[in-house]
């Protein structure tokens, strides 16, 4: 290959065919993103290519985690005027315009992540080519800051796969693999890895046409179907949700609609979403998140992981552990409790992975153990059993001499005293908690626990949670750690108000009207109204519990696994009656408690600061994201600004 001038971010190579190679490998980072600098030198670039023209050009990454995971975030906390957000759009919208109006062949060379400003990058490419690998991954996540793809996305998806396809990723953010992204057309293949330069090669210089939507596909953009197509769209923003707290989605559908995609054309929208307390928000949520996943970094050192217990708690962890490459065992007492988890592994693995050999080894890696020989050979071992302090020490004190140095032994309790169950281990310092959420496949936090002197084991453990995609949130050893200890207040507050007359259907309506994902009487009937019982009495001083609680577990009415509680359960779902009308003030006074909870764990040091229990009750209950944390939200309330503060950010 010929050199040619160099960028600080940007390689360009051409070949002495004429072929040109334009790699992206962001100085300073591990990824690539499209900063306003990356932006300025690709317009370089350009002008460069402008003057001599190459027979082709290929785009790819130098980066082994992706293409390029979108534009660079921390530029957005800056936009502090319409005019700050125009530019910002208008710098990529008329920078892709450019490069999708060149005269020679373009072709984007994806592997890994391409999201956002990288898939608008690929978009205003001719051709497309992706890895056929796991971790390739193609989205417009806009909408989950409370944005929209402003530059071009919103024009040319809609056009390459046609619109209905195109809302749906544009208005969920959903990921898709090389698979489906071959399958809907916005990738011209799917490659092995090995072969991807070539087939690049071949396909940039073959002067294919560009693909497009056609048949129906082609005419959803046209009238009368974008109208029909738009006015579908809207209900289902409506119904997902009613109260508007999430404004970006109806902004992508208008601006779709009404401007061919283009937001410069609609000022009013572009300002008004862009600079939104809701897009303010999300950000911090995001950075929150990645504050999460920087405790997640560092060698865990773990292959081969050892559950005990095969309920669906321990079941669902040993299904996800598998299904994320490690060797696990699991155990319990008979073969006949452990087939209902194979059972749920099984339809996991074949729902998550369309490869029908990848399920197939995801099932090789999960071995039924009822005899417990895989203790001896695990680098973690996770007890999973039922939630008593005695039935836990009488297991730790059978597996302990069997452990091997270095194996870390991890309890997946929900509420109980690490300090306690360690009592009488020979190294109570390799003890942790390690506390999932139900359902395990889509729950994002887990809490990793330490009792005093433990830290070391902690660290390790948060690391094997990132293995597994996870979010660990370190915490110290105290009653209900954090999520459940600002649950608990929650629910029991809502428990008086239907002793006090009030309908669940009623005092539900006010909390998901306020943004959560469930009211806190379904929750309870979810989790289980005896353990909610249980957990209460703990977490509130053996306080008198609420009689409609007490009244019902007497009956054995214990909520979704007895088919009734606060609700009648049909096929996983409550029967609803129609809420009455909420009394003002109910939903402030249910979000008190909680509120108030997680100030507490903050005061006494459960959680290192604000920002992280904000993160932990946010992915750990689905507390309303728009609100950017409970918290932050009675910050904004006491009049402090709705610009978040900006959490500490993980070392890059």
């Amino acid at each position: 290959m010929n050199a040619t001038p160099q960028w600080q971010h940007w390689r360009l190579e051409t070949e002495t065919d004429g072929l040109a190679w334009l790699v992206l490998d962001r100085a300073g980072a591990s990824v690539n993103a499209l900063s306003a600098e990356v932006m300025a030198e690709l317009s370089q670039v350009l002008d460069h290519l402008d003057a001599a023209p190459p027979k082709g050009l290929i785009i790819r990454s130098a980066k082994p985690g992706g293409f390029v995971v979108g534009a660079d975030i921390d530029e957005f906390a800056g936009l502090d005027t319409p005019e700050d957000a125009r530019a910002l759009v208008e710098r990529g919208w008329r920078l892709f315009g450019r490069l999708a109006d060149v005269r020679y062949p373009t072709l984007a060379l994806i592997h890994g992540m391409c999201l956002g400003g990288g898939l608008e990058l690929a978009l205003a490419c001719r051709y497309r080519l992706v890895a056929d690998e796991p971790g390739t991954a193609l989205a417009l996540p806009e909408v989950m800051l409370g944005i929209f793809p402003g530059w071009g996305g919103m024009l040319r998806l809609p056009a390459l796969i046609g619109a209905p396809a195109a809302l749906d990723m544009m208005l969920t953010g959903r990921r898709i693999d090389a698979r489906r992204a071959a399958a809907l057309g916005l990738a011209d293949a799917r490659v092995p890895t090995r072969l991807l330069r070539q087939a690049a090669r071949q396909t940039v210089l073959s002067g294919r046409p560009p693909r497009r939507a056609r048949g129906l596909a082609a005419l959803s953009n046209l009238w009368p179907l974008r109208g029909i197509i738009a006015a579908r769209a809207r209900k289902t923003v409506a119904r997902k949700d009613p109260q508007g707290h999430y404004p970006a989605p109806l902004a992508i559908i208008d601006i779709w609609e009404r401007h061919q995609g283009n937001a410069l054309l609609a000022p009013h929208l572009l300002a008004r979403i862009i600079q939104s307390p809701t897009a303010r928000n999300l950000l911090r949520v995001f950075r929150l998140q990645e504050r999460l996943k920087a405790h997640a970094r560092g060698e865990s050192g773990i292959g081969h992981v050892h559950v005990i217990g095969a309920g669906v708690m321990g079941g669902d962890i040993a299904a996800w552990c598998a299904y994320k490459g490690l060797d696990v065992t699991l155990q319990d007492t008979t073969m006949e409790r452990i087939a209902p988890a194979l059972k749920r592994a099984g339809a996991l693995f074949g729902r998550r992975l369309k490869d029908r050999r990848a399920a197939r080894a995801a099932f090789d890696r999960l071995i039924p153990d009822p005899q417990g020989a895989g203790v001896a050979r695990a680098d973690l071992v996770i007890e999973a059993i039922t939630e008593q302090v005695e039935a836990k020490q009488a297991l730790y004190r059978q597996i302990e001499p069997r452990l091997k140095p270095g194996a870390l032994l991890a309890t997946n309790t929900s509420s109980l005293s690490l300090a306690t169950l360690r009592e009488g281990l020979a190294d109570p310092l390799r003890l942790v908690g390690m506390h999932f959420f139900n359902p395990v496949a889509k729950m994002p936090l887990v809490e990793v626990i330490a009792a005093p002197g433990s830290e070391a084991a902690q660290a390790r453990a948060c690391a094997f949670v990132g293995q597994l995609g996870k979010l660990p949130l370190p915490v110290r050893d105290a009653p209900g750690f954090l999520v459940n200890a600002v649950l608990a207040p929650y629910m029991l507050e809502a428990m008086r108000c239907v002793d006090e007359g009030l309908a669940p259907d009623t005092v539900d309506a006010a909390m998901t009207a306020f943004g959560m994902p469930m009211g806190p009487l379904e929750l309870a009937d979810t989790v289980g109204l005896d353990i909610a019982l249980a957990a209460g009495r703990q977490l509130a001083g053996q306080a008198e519990p609420p009689a409609c609680l007490a009244q019902r577990v007497a009956r054995g009415e214990l909520g979704r696994k007895t088919g009734r509680g606060f609700y009648r359960w049909q096929d996983d779902r409550p029967e609803r009656g129609s809420a009455g009308r909420a009394p003002p003030g109910l939903a402030q006074r249910l979000i008190t408690p909680l509120i108030d909870r997680t100030q507490a764990l903050v005061d006494t040091d459960i959680v290192a600061d604000a920002d992280l229990a904000d993160a932990g009750v946010i992915f750990g209950t689905g507390f309303a994201p728009f609100t950017g944390g409970p918290l932050h939200y009675r910050l904004s309330l006491a009049g402090g600004s709705d610009r978040p503060a900006d959490p500490p950010q993980p070392p890059k």
